[in-house]
């Protein structure tokens, strides 16, 4: 990619986002799992019937309400997903753009993204349906048919959580064990004859309403029926994110192929990287041949694409280099390395003003490249859609 500051950039930032959305979703959990345990304080008090008509009425309630949360959980990532793809979509172009002399950056074609895409990612199984999408660049090339570039919701339908799953039933199966587990937990508890205050700090630890801090604080908090599902709720929306963020992306670049014939695999901002990415990092391959992120949950693995300008008859980059926002550098430079180098302004407006003294001691160390993984990783900054949006005007990089 000719301009790596920006595609790592927007990486942090996906990110962040998903921290947000994350945030959102396993706060409004956290609040009923705390309300049903408040509601469980006095019911040693009360006589043996009334006490177990009491703790039907609770149990009965908390799976109503956690049923309810995984349906309003669903809506709103739709929404911010939506959103998302094309807020994605409009970035990738204007990189594809950057990448070109300015007398071809207007033939870079922009993408139509289907109002139902995001709600057919999230709600729909494929293994229901009989569905088979090819995007229509690649149909039209095949059937000599008029162009049009779409991300439609039949190719939504195609994608899922690596487990297979869609995110709505993720939500739902969530719900319903956590349901089950707190139900069970609280009815050893007193069958063990253990007090309600006991009972209480071992569901929700030392988890409070309103409690501050990032997402990964609030897990950390949590007790048995907190901790866990805010983990998984994590990493339920990154993946996602990182879906549709890639999916958008592909589309954008197969939209393009007299521009751009193949992509590499990049797992550069995996602090943990898996296996299977470790093997796929740097790799190339044609669009819809390969394989594209995420490859496992929490992956954070992107797509880059490789301009073809031998095809477009333009000279490329000085061997050995590759663009960036401030000009040439090594080509084997890392993010990391490159960004360990810049001004304290660059740094503040990549990481955020008060992140940067962290990233500088990660630096020294662990050296710049690991000290960037470790920074993604347990960076727990939030970015709201509107705030990416101001970030990246029109879908733009600022």
């Amino acid at each position: 990619m000719s301009t790596p500051a920006e595609l790592y950039r927007n990486a942090i930032d996906l990110n962040r986002f998903s921290n947000g959305v994350a945030k959102r979703i396993a706060r409004t959990y956290n609040d009923l799992i705390l309300d049903a345990v408040d509601q469980l304080r006095g019911i040693d008090e009360l006589s043996a019937p009334s006490k177990a008509a009491r703790l039907r009425a609770i149990l009965a309630q908390l799976k109503e309400s956690l049923n309810g949360w995984a349906g309003s959980s669903t809506i709103l990532a739709v929404e911010e997903l939506q959103g998302l793809t094309l807020l994605q979509s409009e970035f990738v172009e204007e990189q594809l753009r950057k990448a070109l002399p300015i007398e071809l950056r207007n033939q870079i074609r922009s993408v139509q993204i289907s109002p139902q895409f995001a709600q057919s990612v999230a709600t729909v199984d494929p293994t229901a349906l009989n569905v088979v999408s090819l995007s229509d660049d690649l149909q039209a090339a095949v059937t000599g048919a008029p162009t049009t570039f779409q991300l439609t919701a039949a190719q939504g339908t195609t994608i899922t959580l690596p487990n297979g799953k869609v995110l709505e039933k993720s939500f739902r199966g969530l719900a319903e064990s956590q349901a089950d587990l707190f139900a069970k937990t609280v009815r050893n508890g007193l069958l063990t004859g253990e007090s309600t205050d006991k009972l209480a700090r071992r569901l929700k630890g030392r988890l409070r309403f309103g409690q501050p801090g990032s997402l990964r604080q609030m897990a950390q908090a949590g007790g048995e029926v907190t901790a866990v599902a805010n983990h998984q709720v994590m990493a339920m929306v990154r993946t996602s994110i990182n879906q549709v963020a890639n999916a958008s992306s592909q589309q954008v670049y197969e939209a393009n192929q007299d521009v751009t014939k193949r992509y590499r695999y990049v797992a550069t901002l995996d602090s943990r990287t898996s296996a299977i990415c470790q093997a796929l990092d740097g790799q190339e391959f044609d669009y819809g041949k390969g394989p594209v992120p995420p490859q496992h949950f929490n992956c954070r693995s992107t797509t880059v694409p490789l301009i073809d300008y031998k095809g477009l008859g333009i000279p490329p980059p000085k061997p050995g280099k590759r663009r960036s926002s401030d000009g040439l550098v090594p080509a084997n430079q890392t993010y990391g390395q490159w960004l360990s180098n810049q001004s304290k302004a660059v740094k503040a407006d990549v990481l955020g003003p008060e992140k940067v003294p962290y990233f500088n001691r990660l630096a020294r160390k662990y050296g710049p490249t690991k000290a960037i993984r470790k920074f993604v990783s347990e960076d727990g900054s939030e970015l709201t859609l509107d705030q990416l949006k101001r970030r990246y005007p029109s879908g733009k990089a600022s």
